[in-house]
């Protein structure tokens, strides 16, 4: 691999990656990221085991009845479990956004926040908190697909290369992370801004099962878009050229899933607020495991990244209890040596 992103020769390599394999890292992944939900859920103040969580669960699904507390019940039912499975969601989707981008924009350190969506989403929640116009995550939705328009627009304009896409994203991203600034550094309250700068670095904290479905849904339906376009995918690893000569429509498929990406990142950033380094880093790791054949690719990436922030979100919520730590800060610590790590790793095996 050169420079973080795969080659012509290891897009083709990637294909003999063996269904047994395939297999074992599916199975094993979900097994795994079933299990890491229901350990996280029984992690903080009050005593709760991985039975008990079985059981509440089976009882609101309808499975029979739980002998625990109301109030057991609720902690397990009403706090914890929707909190882990918006992590998982949050994992996953950011994760399945930076293998996209990366493969489609052709640039290793592409991430879900590299079109600015999330600094859109934040200035739109700041004037909203401030005038009490708009919710939260209604806000931020829509801040975050303006930002992606005006990508869009401002690449078109330039013409629509790769390059000029991102160099439009970093514009869009200084644009609106000075309109916050601005925004939060003339508000009185100080509560308030405390707030906004805690959810800048997002937090998975008072969230509800409104937002795990929400999430869950946009995440299958891009997933599933995600996945049906896997070849052409892997026909960008060859290049943009040599992608439209094995009759790529280069363009359509560009904004198809960029806008698919910017609208999953933006449901998950109107929920849980702005994390980085998941999109970054666990692409990466993935394709140490998987090549870089998308359809094997995705699903692994997929899995990895929901079980590596429900563990972060675990650790965020517990380390200095009670103080919450934003996911944010946890995801930075540990992505940034891991994205050294990965960086040192691809320059020796160049």
């Amino acid at each position: 691999m050169s420079g973080g992103h795969p080659t012509a020769k290891e897009a083709l390599g990637a294909r003999r990656v063996g269904a047994p394999l395939q297999a074992l890292l599916w199975t094993g992944g979900l097994a795994l990221l079933l299990l890491s939900i229901a350990v996280a859920v029984t992690i903080g103040p009050a005593r709760i085991s991985v039975p008990d969580v079985w059981s509440v669960v089976a009882s609101h699904l309808g499975f029979g009845t739980s002998e625990l507390s109301p109030i057991r019940d609720g902690i397990i039912w009403n706090l914890r479990m929707p909190r882990t499975l918006l992590a998982a969601v949050c994992g996953a989707g950011l994760a399945v956004c930076g293998t996209v981008m990366q493969s489609l924009l052709r640039n290793p350190l592409a991430d879900p926040f590299v079109l600015g969506v999330s600094t859109g989403a934040v200035v739109v929640v700041v004037l909203g908190v401030g005038g009490g116009a708009v919710s939260l995550s209604a806000g931020a939705f829509v801040g975050a697909l303006c930002s992606f328009a005006l990508v869009l627009l401002l690449s078109h304009t330039l013409g629509a290369t790769t390059d000029r896409v991102v160099l439009s994203g970093v514009a869009a991203m200084q644009l609106f992370s000075a309109l916050t600034s601005f925004v939060v550094m003339t508000s009185a309250d100080a509560e308030q801004t405390r707030g906004v700068l805690f959810w800048l670095l997002g937090s998975l904290s008072g969230v509800g099962w409104g937002e795990v479905a929400l999430c869950t849904a946009v995440l299958a339906v891009c997933l599933v878009i995600c996945l049906a376009h896997a070849r052409t995918l892997d026909a960008f690893a060859f290049g943009q050229e040599a992608a439209a000569a094995l009759g790529v429509d280069v363009a359509r498929t560009r904004i198809v899933l960029l806008c698919t990406t910017a609208l999953l990142t933006a449901a998950l950033v109107s929920s849980a607020g702005a994390i980085g380094f998941v999109g970054l880093v666990l692409p990466h790791a993935a394709r140490a495991l998987t090549g870089s054949g998308h359809r094997r690719l995705l699903p692994v990436t997929a899995l990895a990244g929901a079980v590596f922030l429900v563990w972060v979100d675990t650790l965020a919520r517990t380390v200095l209890d009670p103080q919450e730590v934003p996911v944010g800060v946890v995801t930075a610590l540990i992505g940034v040596p891991a994205f050294v790590l990965v960086l040192y790793r691809t320059r020796s095996a160049s």
